[in-house]
Protein backbone atom coordinates (compact mmCIF):
# COMPACT_ATOMS: atom_id res chain seq x y z
CA UNK A 1 0.00 0.00 0.00
CA UNK A 2 2.69 2.63 1.35
CA UNK A 3 5.41 3.14 -2.11
CA UNK A 4 7.30 5.70 -0.17
CA UNK A 5 7.81 5.02 3.52
CA UNK A 6 10.88 6.75 3.39
CA UNK A 7 9.83 10.06 3.32
CA UNK A 8 7.77 10.56 5.92
CA UNK A 9 9.99 8.05 8.46
CA UNK A 10 13.18 10.01 7.81
CA UNK A 11 10.98 13.10 8.83
CA UNK A 12 10.04 11.08 12.27
CA UNK A 13 13.84 10.38 12.62
CA UNK A 14 14.56 14.15 11.40
CA UNK A 15 12.23 15.11 14.23
CA UNK A 16 13.05 12.65 16.87
CA UNK A 17 16.82 13.98 16.40
CA UNK A 18 15.73 17.24 16.85
CA UNK A 19 13.37 15.80 20.62
CA UNK A 20 9.86 16.71 18.62
CA UNK A 21 8.46 13.25 19.08
CA UNK A 22 7.11 11.40 21.84
CA UNK A 23 6.66 7.88 21.40
CA UNK A 24 4.70 5.02 22.97
CA UNK A 25 0.97 4.79 24.00
CA UNK A 26 1.32 6.55 27.67
CA UNK A 27 3.41 9.20 26.38
CA UNK A 28 1.63 10.18 23.19
CA UNK A 29 -1.41 10.11 24.93
CA UNK A 30 -0.55 12.50 27.42
CA UNK A 31 1.00 14.87 24.93
CA UNK A 32 -2.28 14.98 22.87
CA UNK A 33 -4.73 15.78 26.45
CA UNK A 34 -1.93 18.24 27.21
CA UNK A 35 -2.27 20.21 24.08
CA UNK A 36 1.51 19.45 22.96
CA UNK A 37 0.60 16.96 19.86
CA UNK A 38 0.77 18.25 16.63
CA UNK A 39 0.15 15.10 14.65
CA UNK A 40 -0.53 11.66 15.87
CA UNK A 41 0.79 8.34 14.30
CA UNK A 42 -0.56 5.27 15.08
CA UNK A 43 0.56 1.85 13.30
CA UNK A 44 -1.40 0.12 10.68
CA UNK A 45 -1.01 -3.01 12.72
CA UNK A 46 -2.42 -1.59 16.24
CA UNK A 47 -5.46 -3.62 17.53
CA UNK A 48 -8.68 -2.09 17.15
CA UNK A 49 -9.13 -1.14 20.67
CA UNK A 50 -5.84 1.23 20.49
CA UNK A 51 -7.23 2.60 17.11
CA UNK A 52 -9.93 3.49 18.70
CA UNK A 53 -8.97 5.01 21.89
CA UNK A 54 -6.92 7.19 19.57
CA UNK A 55 -9.70 8.16 16.93
CA UNK A 56 -11.90 9.14 19.64
CA UNK A 57 -9.00 10.66 21.58
CA UNK A 58 -7.58 12.70 18.61
CA UNK A 59 -10.99 13.53 17.21
CA UNK A 60 -11.94 14.95 20.78
CA UNK A 61 -8.63 17.11 20.75
CA UNK A 62 -8.90 18.10 16.85
CA UNK A 63 -5.51 16.78 16.57
CA UNK A 64 -4.77 15.24 12.93
CA UNK A 65 -4.38 11.08 12.79
CA UNK A 66 -2.69 9.14 10.77
CA UNK A 67 -2.56 4.98 10.44
CA UNK A 68 0.37 4.32 9.27
CA UNK A 69 3.31 1.70 8.56
CA UNK A 70 4.39 -0.94 11.08
CA UNK A 71 5.09 -1.11 14.52
CA UNK A 72 8.44 -1.84 13.35
CA UNK A 73 9.11 0.89 10.92
CA UNK A 74 7.87 3.70 13.32
CA UNK A 75 9.88 2.54 16.09
CA UNK A 76 13.03 2.26 13.70
CA UNK A 77 12.25 5.51 12.62
CA UNK A 78 11.93 6.99 16.23
CA UNK A 79 15.42 4.84 17.26
CA UNK A 80 13.93 2.37 19.25
CA UNK A 81 12.30 -0.89 19.37
CA UNK A 82 8.54 -1.42 18.08
CA UNK A 83 6.20 1.76 18.83
CA UNK A 84 2.73 1.96 18.12
CA UNK A 85 2.20 5.12 18.14
CA UNK A 86 3.95 8.73 18.25
CA UNK A 87 3.34 12.11 18.22
CA UNK A 88 5.08 14.95 16.40
CA UNK A 89 5.22 17.88 18.81
CA UNK A 90 6.50 20.15 16.25
CA UNK A 91 3.55 22.52 13.65
CA UNK A 92 6.49 22.21 11.10
CA UNK A 93 7.60 18.33 11.01
CA UNK A 94 3.69 17.65 11.56
CA UNK A 95 2.82 19.47 8.54
CA UNK A 96 5.59 17.99 6.41
CA UNK A 97 4.28 14.81 7.52
CA UNK A 98 1.19 14.84 6.45
CA UNK A 99 2.18 16.25 2.75
CA UNK A 100 4.03 13.44 2.45
CA UNK A 101 1.48 11.66 3.46
CA UNK A 102 -1.40 13.14 1.22
CA UNK A 103 1.08 12.43 -1.35
CA UNK A 104 1.32 9.13 -1.15
CA UNK A 105 -2.62 8.43 -0.75
CA UNK A 106 -2.84 10.42 -4.43
CA UNK A 107 -0.30 8.16 -5.85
Amino acid sequence: MCLKPNKVLSLIGLATKAGRVVSGEFSTEKAVKAGRASLVLVSEAASENTKKMFRNMCTYYAVPLYFYGEKEELGRATGKEERTSLALLDNGFAKAVEKQLMAQQTE
